[in-house]
């Protein structure tokens, strides 16, 4: 009865902000959310598609917060791992959640973060009863499943689509269309099914089917199907899949997220498992079956995957005088254009195969996990012999054994996973978080990835892409002084104990990032955001074999301001800077932005006029592009010019979305665009993309 009279108050209290008992799931914006989570960057690989697929996957199918576990909440990497035990402490004693408001009693819920956590999750009606129609029956029925067809296409025509040269007819062309193609079909339901297809053709790639070259239509295809709690089976995956263990030491789905802004609640990763994979990076996925299954609190993992990888196959006479193949390394872009590049599809065939053990309390505040896995390919993997590669991994078969771990006590959540590999490298991460205060929360994390230690599929925290030869600390700061109010800070110290690429001796480096966030109504939002990192790169101009190593200083500014004077109007504009000095004199860059988006019932208009002035590459403008549904665009700008686009979303019929968008690219001064067979001659380029959704 308390309780009941306690979540009437709370619902009267939030009639005024919130304006509606049940709270109204308006059309969420990412833009802010991804600058949050992501810093600038500077590594064009990071799949950011697979982070904003789940986080979409979550908003169209929000999570029902009595049945969702810890790890799905902290895959939303909008709750710090303390608040998440303090939610759990909360259903503990008082029972299953009635309604969303009830999040405004939750100990450490603030009114800011449960406006970023409403969009993904919902409290669903208690008095429901289970579905018991068949799967089939189920999925007949099911709203979330929809269709999406997507067409791009560079207007101006390059290089490799021109024809070859008469003193070189043989020269190197693209084989196909500039047209990209895209299409996507995914019918699922959270905690039940989840299945879909996904196809894709690249621009430059054949549109044929060619079983000899493995192309048949559409040069890439992958699909699953992953059923959910069906008796001890927690999961059982069939076709691709992604597997998300531990702190992703060995096995990281690329569903993570690097430093950024988000100080606290990126730097621990989910412990999510199994996932289905439906995106079109055409590397970072296995391809066979997996499978969870439960004996009460342990719960037992097992996979195998056999695909097919790009790589360049090259002969070599052994000392029988047999020619054999190796290969340097997997190519991961995907690309089939050339003659060259599909002579590589496929060459190599790898198998991973493995099992991990989990143990989780009934408390859910401890997690012990054990992981082994194996990974071999048909053919030796043999670098070329630079001083850098020496500590690499060679031959055609390696092995990973690790353990992993998390506990949660009172404010403080601790984590950590070790695992070595088949050459004796270990590496091991480990760190917390804690909530000292309503108005401050700390993170820190040690990582050490020897030079030696080899994980193909991991992705743990650290600076460089791969977990390996690194040692660091990082610390991060939350700080909440007014209601209005939000510093968040990160220091973080590296060191790469044996030579890498670009870096002919031993180096180290640091990072830090600073930004003052202020939100003085739901209306307008102002933040600003400073960035440096400072590590050891060869020195430019040297002609010696081992150059010399010198410090490179990046610093980056960043100013953003949005406003939103109606329900229909919001401006955003941004203002960002970079300098970069090594040994040479200091170059810099900027890009000034300004978006203007409408929305109105069916009609969504989102436009965007930039101007940027880059003095090299080193100070590339990188900023965040809206685009069609399921893409995600952070292009980067260098160079003098200016860059428009405009995305028009229309929603003619209930079952139908349509996008539209142009953007144009002018750079000054310029003669040609890209290099290689990119070139395009003139200094304009103009891109067009289409896509239609059809939801069943």
């Amino acid at each position: 009865m308390v309780r009941c009279l306690l979540l009437c108050w709370f619902i009267l209290c939030a009639l005024a902000p919130l304006q509606a008992q049940d709270f109204p799931r308006r059309q969420i914006d990412f833009d802010l959310l991804v600058q949050e989570l992501f810093a600038q960057q500077e590594d064009e690989q990071v799949p950011y598609e697979d982070f904003y697929e789940t986080l979409f996957q979550y908003y169209q199918r929000p999570l029902d917060l009595n049945r969702a576990t810890p790890e799905e909440l902290a895959s939303l990497y909008l709750l710090s791992r303390p608040q998440i035990a303090s939610f759990l402490k909360y259903k503990e004693e008082n029972g299953k959640l009635l309604s969303i408001y009830e999040l405004q009693a939750i100990p450490e819920f603030d009114l800011p973060t449960i406006y970023k956590l409403v969009p993904f999750v919902r409290v669903a009606d208690a008095g429901l009863q289970a579905d018991q129609r068949t799967l089939w029956q189920r999925m007949a029925g099911e709203d979330n499943n929809a269709l999406v067809l997507r067409y791009q296409r560079t207007l101006q025509q390059a290089k490799g689509y021109t024809p070859a040269a008469a003193d070189n007819p043989a020269g190197s062309r693209y084989l196909g269309s500039p047209d990209k193609l895209y299409l996507r079909y995914r019918i699922s339901h959270s905690h039940d099914y989840s299945a879909g297809l996904t196809a894709e053709k690249d621009a430059g790639e054949a549109f044929t089917w060619d079983n000899q070259t493995h192309r048949y239509g559409f040069d890439y295809y992958s699909a699953h199907l992953q059923l959910y709690n069906r008796g001890h089976f927690k999961t059982i995956a069939l076709g691709d899949y992604q597997l998300q263990l531990g702190q992703g030491l060995l096995l990281s789905s690329g569903y993570s997220v690097g430093k950024g802004s988000e100080t606290i609640a990126t730097v621990s990763r989910p412990d999510l498992g199994i996932r289905p994979y439906s995106s079109v990076l055409e590397y970072a996925y296995f391809r066979g079956a997996a499978v969870t299954y439960t004996l009460g609190n342990i719960a037992v993992t097992g996979f195998y995957s056999n695909k097919r990888v790009d790589a360049n196959l090259k002969a070599q006479l052994d000392t029988l005088e047999q020619e054999r193949s190796y290969f340097s390394g997997i190519q991961t872009t995907g690309f089939h254009r050339t003659a060259s590049e599909l002579a590589h599809k496929g060459s190599v065939r790898e198998q991973l195969y493995g099992t991990n053990a989990t143990y989780q309390n009934a408390a859910k505040t401890l997690l012990l996990g054990l992981t082994a896995l194996g990974i071999s390919y048909n053919a030796p993997i043999q670098k070329a012999g630079a001083p850098y590669q020496r500590f690499e991994f060679s031959g055609t078969s390696n092995y990973n054994l690790g353990t992993n771990y998390s506990y949660t006590w009172q404010n403080v959540y601790v984590f950590g996973e070790t695992a070595v590999s088949k050459s004796g490298g270990v590496g091991t991460v480990n760190g917390f978080v804690a909530n000292l205060s309503n108005k401050v929360e700390l993170a820190m994390l040690y990582r050490s990835y020897a030079r030696n230690f080899h994980s193909f599929y991991g992705s743990a925290f650290g600076e460089a892409t791969r977990n390996i030869n690194e040692h660091g600390l990082y610390t991060g700061i939350k700080l909440k002084p007014f209601r209005k109010w939000e510093f968040t800070a990160y220091y973080d110290r590296f060191r790469f104990p044996w030579l890498r690429y670009r870096v002919d001796a031993p180096s180290e480096g640091y990072e830090y990032l600073t930004r003052l966030y202020f939100k003085p109504n739901k209306q307008t939002a102002l933040y600003v955001q400073f960035r440096t990192e400072n590590k050891g790169l060869n020195a430019a101009g040297n002609t010696t074999a081992l150059n010399y190593v010198a410090q490179a200083l990046r610093r980056n500014y960043l100013l953003y301001y949005e406003f939103a004077p109606t329900k229909t109007l919001s401006l955003k504009s941004r203002v960002q800077f970079s300098s970069y000095a090594q040994e040479a004199p200091q170059t810099t860059g900027y890009l000034i932005a300004q978006d203007v988006n409408v929305t109105f019932r069916k009609v969504r208009l989102s436009t965007r006029y930039a101007l940027f002035d880059t003095d090299s590459y080193d100070t590339r403008q990188y900023v965040y592009e809206r685009d069609v549904l399921y893409a995600f665009s952070i292009p980067a700008f260098s160079r003098t010019g200016t860059r428009v686009y405009g995305l028009l979303q229309v929603s003619p019929t209930r079952n139908i979305d349509v996008w539209l968008k142009y953007g144009l690219t002018h750079y000054r001064h310029q003669r040609t665009i890209g290099s290689g067979l990119d070139t395009i001659e003139g200094s304009h380029r103009s891109d067009v993309t289409a896509q239609v959704r059809y939801q069943f």
